[in-house]
């Protein structure tokens, strides 16, 4: 089972947003048997929340839910867990690699390191922009998931 975590600032916005669209990509090329999903936040400003009321609005406009999901804090003990820890930008991405437990650093990269088109890029916050931010970011998430996916397939399946 290869395991893929997710990670914004509050995991209310690109996080979950996220986790949604990878997880309905795995489920549409039949490997959710093989590939398991989640997604947190660096900080613990929203722990059991649901995702932001827009990030859901545009991800249902797309066939993806986000409603079952709720807010939580990655911890250390995630970065042994998971096998890929992807963050949304770099600052989070600093952030994760200062609970790294040793050795582990491998694990954490930056989602859009996996994007078709400019990688390595910082998929942007939308919470404090427009509305048309989230559409911006679901763009991004769903670009980057096909390639998250075709490294797996190609590394691991």
């Amino acid at each position: 089972m290869i395991r893929v975590l997710f990670v914004c600032l509050g995991n209310i916005c690109r996080s979950p947003t996220a986790e949604g669209v990878f997880g309905d990509l795995i489920k549409r090329e039949g490997l959710a048997d093989r590939i398991t999903v989640d997604s947190a936040g660096t900080g613990a400003y929203h722990v059991g929340q649901q995702p932001d009321g827009r990030a859901q609005a545009a991800a249902r406009k797309r066939g993806v839910d986000l409603s079952t999901q709720r807010a939580r804090q990655v911890v250390a003990s995630d970065i042994d867990r998971f096998d890929y820890v992807l963050a949304m930008d770099a600052e989070n991405r600093s952030n994760l690699l200062a609970i790294c437990p040793p050795n582990k650093d491998h694990k954490i990269q930056l989602l859009l390191d996996f994007a078709t088109g400019e990688k390595g890029g910082n998929v942007p916050d939308p919470y404090y922009g427009q509305g048309d931010g989230f559409e911006t970011v679901l763009d991004m998430i769903e670009d980057a998931s096909r390639g998250l996916l075709a490294d797996i397939c190609n590394k691991h399946l």
